[in-house]
């Protein structure tokens, strides 16, 4: 049974600083892609940034390049989220999702994470 479970969420000022976890359990997904998606209230389901099993390879939404990184460790099966220079409009659920075929489509990603709340204050 694949399970994501997501950490590091909270509560943090404009312009700070935010380090998020999903480990992975059930399998090895070192030769899965592994993303994060956001869920504001009242907004769809927005892709945020994705990387490939190798980890040389990270793709980010516009919003966030520049300020969000996405790694990797396979051996922990493990995906983090660094966010830096948060914005208000970053406040969101935060889920992680795990995919064979990695895309900014969340249809593609079969595995989600329950989430984690990022709440940034002006």
């Amino acid at each position: 049974q694949v399970q994501l479970v997501e950490s590091g969420g909270g509560l943090v000022q404009a312009g700070g600083s935010l380090r998020l976890s999903c480990a992975a359990s059930g399998r090895t997904f070192s030769s899965y892609a592994m993303a994060w998606f956001r869920q504001a209230p009242g907004k769809e389901r927005e892709f945020v940034a994705t990387i490939r099993w190798s980890g040389e390879n990270a793709y980010y939404a516009d919003s966030v390049q520049g300020r969000f990184t996405i790694s990797r460790d396979n051996a922990k099966n493990t995906v983090y989220l660094q966010m830096n220079s948060l914005k208000p409009e970053d406040t969101a659920v935060y889920y992680c999702a795990v995919s064979i075929v990695g895309s900014r489509s969340s249809s593609t990603y079969p595995y989600w994470g329950q989430g984690t709340q990022v709440t940034v204050s002006s």
